[in-house]
């Protein structure tokens, strides 16, 4: 791949992380968002739809996960990284829903640092910043050798 196009095409795929943040009051419904900016840890938890809740944020999550994966392609162009990684979402979206459901239906306040902690996993791209470095790395010494 000639490398004004991997540069185009990642500057696109960062656009669409950063516009998926953007526009998230109006593409997902997430009573938590507002929550959340708020003194959370003295006030109750807010109302919810939770079959909405959740499925707006798995969508967020595959949204947020298929254009990390075509980042990651980009950058190492290797099918193997993207098939881990795929295993690594997979794998991460079902511990993390499942502690996410438990917060969501069982809400308590002292459990709202963690709950928040957790739900940053699943609806910003933090599995991309982890992965670019340690395949980044990975690379280097498998190249070193």
């Amino acid at each position: 791949m000639y490398k004004p196009v991997k540069y185009i095409l990642l500057f696109i795929l960062i656009t669409v992380l950063v516009l998926i943040r953007w526009f998230e009051n109006e593409l997902f419904y997430d009573p938590y968002l507002t929550f959340f900016h708020n003194d959370y840890l003295y006030i109750d938890s807010p109302r919810r739809e939770v079959l909405k809740l959740v499925a707006f944020t798995v969508l967020r999550y595959v949204l947020n996960g298929l254009v990390s994966l075509g980042i990651l392609y980009v950058v190492f162009k290797d099918r193997s990284i993207i098939k881990f990684s795929a295993l690594v979402y997979a794998m991460a979206f079902i511990i993390l829903i499942c502690g996410y459901l438990y917060f969501v239906i069982n809400p308590k306040q002292t459990d709202y640092y963690f709950f928040f902690n957790l739900r940053r996993f699943l609806i910003q791209p933090v599995i991309l910043i982890l992965l670019l470095p340690a395949f980044y790395y990975y690379k280097l010494t498998k190249d070193l050798k």
